[in-house]
């Protein structure tokens, strides 16, 4: 992993920036900061003045662990693509499986909370049923890596089938087999048809799209991590205001009869 705006990722960008750019991001630790209340996660004004700047520009995608309902007015802009749930909402194609993980869910979410309960957790161990995933949020446990442990064993008793995620103080439950950040992905750039793509993102889930190596791929972590399969990071979530300036700067250098092309033959 090396630096975005270090000499070598410099040549990364060169090479992917281009007319027709897909440029995708996580929401939560990448356009917004991490807070203790998720419910109080936003836009800056910066970041939201660089996204409607960029998405006159080229397609912009918004892929988050949110659900839709839950994303859509904290953007306050409308992106080309908007994808929820990890990958599980807004694709097309995906909505043949949404009856069934809405039950499966909800079983989920019953045993869940009634397991917590029963087995004396922290009251500040909370369930957010997203329809088609749950997040389970321990950050304000007085312990938080014991709570983990015990978490781990409460899903694999009972919800054992789930496809668990350990995030930053979070753990994501999804249905199995269900489609991923990475398989999401790949359905947006052949919808979108789009020659390249850039992807930000900050967490464990985003690691679906950073694993998939692919050379029409820039894939760009929030803080640095050994163990990431990102090609790129950005020190910190504000630095990708840098990026977004960055973007805007070269697109807006292209040559205009491209980007006209390009924007009329892309669909949201």
């Amino acid at each position: 992993m090396i630096s975005l705006f270090s000499p070598e990722g410099i040549r990364r960008l060169d090479q992917i920036v281009q007319p027709g750019l897909l440029c995708v991001f996580d929401f939560d630790g990448t356009l917004s900061a991490i807070v203790p209340e998720p419910d109080r996660a936003h836009l800056t004004p910066e970041v939201y003045e660089s996204l409607v700047k960029l998405s006159a520009l080229t397609p912009v995608a918004i892929l988050t662990g949110r659900s839709l309902e839950d994303i859509r007015p904290r953007l306050r802009f409308e992106p080309a693509y908007l994808v929820g749930n990890h990958g599980l909402e807004g694709v097309p194609g995906c909505e043949e499986s949404s009856a069934q993980y809405l039950t499966l869910c909800r079983r989920w979410e019953h045993a869940i909370r009634t397991a917590l309960h029963d087995d004396g957790f922290d009251p500040r161990v909370w369930v957010e049923n997203k329809g088609y995933s749950l997040s389970v949020h321990y950050r304000d446990t007085p312990d938080p890596h014991q709570t983990e442990g015990r978490l781990e064993h409460l899903f694999s008793q009972v919800a054992p089938e789930a496809r668990v995620i350990a995030g930053k103080s979070v753990f994501s439950l999804l249905p199995p087999n269900a489609a991923d950040k990475g398989s999401a992905l790949q359905q947006l750039m052949r919808i979108s048809a789009a020659p390249c793509v850039i992807y930000v993102g900050d967490d464990v889930t985003d690691e679906d799209v950073f694993r998939l190596q692919r050379p029409d791929l820039l894939s760009i972590r929030i803080e640095p991590a050994t163990h990431s399969a990102a090609a790129c990071y950005l020190p910190q979530w504000q630095d990708v205001i840098v990026l977004l300036d960055d973007l805007i700067s070269r697109l807006s250098n292209a040559d205009p009869h491209q980007l006209r092309n390009t924007a009329s033959n892309v669909g949201g």
